[in-house]
């Protein structure tokens, strides 16, 4: 039996959605894509929310059968609420996935981790590549292109609690102008992702094709916020 309380059965997103309808319209484009027996691999952020939502009114009106595997808590839940199945990595591979992302360049190139679900979002990105026939679509309004990356972003990187000193030394030593560490807003402290890391937006004036793998070898990194040469399909109005 189904939960029958109100957070069971009610659903929102976290604030206000910023430019509804494109996103809405974005959302509806990629669920067109769901086919009986797909295994989606289901990103964060308000327009991949949207796009849950389609999703769950194929299931509803259309019978269609998918289960996704969710890249945050959030998205986990928010499936629970409108009876989309939910999977994991350690169960089923992605056959294809979507996402939103914080910065698009002209070359498919993303800034993304604003949300702090960079680390699920990558894995579960690459496990799709990973698939045969695997595919990736970006979901983005207007407002998210850019001519380079880092013109609105910082670079988030999703770090080990313990490595924060060490780590914003290292970013400087790689030409970050400014690193913050990222502070909740509804709660006292950092932000603390669902692994238990902690994350710090890094500033670059200029950023280029290895700067993803030089953060990442950073002891104590993560992940970060860079996905450069994944190659998706970017949907937009």
């Amino acid at each position: 039996m189904k939960w029958q309380n109100d957070i069971a059965q009610n659903l929102s997103w976290s604030q206000e959605i910023s430019n509804y309808d494109e996103k809405l319209a974005v959302a509806r484009k990629v669920a067109q894509n769901v086919k009986n027996g797909d295994v989606i691999g289901a990103g964060s952020g308000s327009t991949s929310f949207l796009a849950l939502k389609e999703i769950s009114r194929r299931i509803k009106e259309e019978g269609i059968s998918c289960k996704i595997v969710p890249t945050s808590r959030e998205i986990e839940i928010s499936a629970g609420v409108l009876g989309v199945p939910v999977t994991s990595l350690l169960i089923d591979q992605p056959d294809w996935c979507y996402d939103g992302a914080d910065e698009v360049d002209p070359h498919g190139n993303m800034i993304k981790g604003r949300g702090g679900a960079m680390y699920r979002e990558k894995l579960i990105m690459s496990s799709t590549l990973s698939h045969p026939n695997g595919k990736i679509f970006i979901l983005v309004d207007q407002s998210k292109f850019v001519d380079k990356l880092g013109a609105k972003f910082a670079v988030p990187v999703e770090i080990d609690q313990e490595s924060l000193h060490y780590v914003e030394t290292e970013l400087k030593g790689l030409g970050a102008s400014d690193v913050k560490f990222r502070l909740a807003k509804s709660k006292d402290g950092p932000v603390v992702t669902e692994s238990k890391h902690f994350i710090l937006d890094a500033r670059f004036h200029e950023i280029g094709a290895t700067l993803e793998h030089d953060i990442k070898q950073i002891t104590g990194v993560i992940e970060c916020g860079l996905f450069w040469g994944y190659q998706p399909e970017i949907l937009t109005t």
